[in-house]
């Protein structure tokens, strides 16, 4: 009898960043692309703002520290782009 093991275990391995995609390696040999775009702070850094980067809690996500951005594998498996914040309307005194 042949038994089939599924992993489950969604963890990074490696991160890659161009200039239209994120692209996370997991340790399993899976390979996740996403649009650059999902990450506005990422699509507006600089290359050596996206080179800086720490794959953090055992592989679950991805950190860059210089902009403040972090990524999980989860979120990237299940297509959850960053929300860019909503600009505060300033009040007018007269």
């Amino acid at each position: 009898m042949n038994t089939v093991v599924i992993s489950t275990d969604i963890r990074i391995k490696d991160i890659r960043v161009t200039d239209e995609s994120i692209t996370a390696f997991l340790i399993d040999g899976r390979v996740i692309s996403v649009p650059l775009v999902w990450s506005w702070r990422l699509s507006e850094a600089t290359p050596e703002q996206r080179a800086n980067y720490e794959i953090i809690g055992d592989g679950e996500g991805v950190r860059w520290p210089d902009i403040d951005e972090d990524i999980s594998a989860e979120g990237m498996l299940y297509g959850v782009p960053a929300p860019r914040p909503k600009r505060r309307e300033r009040a007018t005194f007269a």
